[in-house]
């Protein structure tokens, strides 16, 4: 059994986030490419963003901490620790509100 600590991770990569040119820093939890569940770990700078971006087929957003706000151009959530969101299939983009860390949770639909 594998067991880690996401709020420890968070802060981690959040440290390399506002280090870096970027803003952001992201590593896989689990899963790979030929995996049905890929989970990864993002860290975005207050004001940075993930640029509109097409919906996986499955996925959702879980707060670590932080704000974050989705915006698919119809649609606007907003979400804060603890809260998870079923990422809706349109094309969409994410910003950070302030200094956040999230959980994306995507399904492949396919384990090949």
């Amino acid at each position: 059994m594998q067991s880690l600590s996401l709020t420890e991770l968070a802060q981690e990569h959040l440290a390399k986030a506002r280090g870096g040119s970027a803003g952001r820093s992201a590593v896989t939890v689990h899963g790979r490419h030929d995996y049905v569940l890929r989970q990864t770990l993002v860290a975005l700078v207050e004001g940075e963003a993930l640029a509109p971006h097409d919906s996986p087929q499955e996925a959702t957003l879980q707060v670590i901490f932080g704000r974050v706000r989705l915006d698919t151009g119809e649609e606007t959530w907003e979400g804060g620790p603890g809260e998870l969101l079923v990422i809706p299939p349109q094309r969409h983009d994410l910003l950070a509100l302030e200094d956040s860390a999230v959980l994306l949770s995507v399904g492949t639909g396919s384990n090949t």
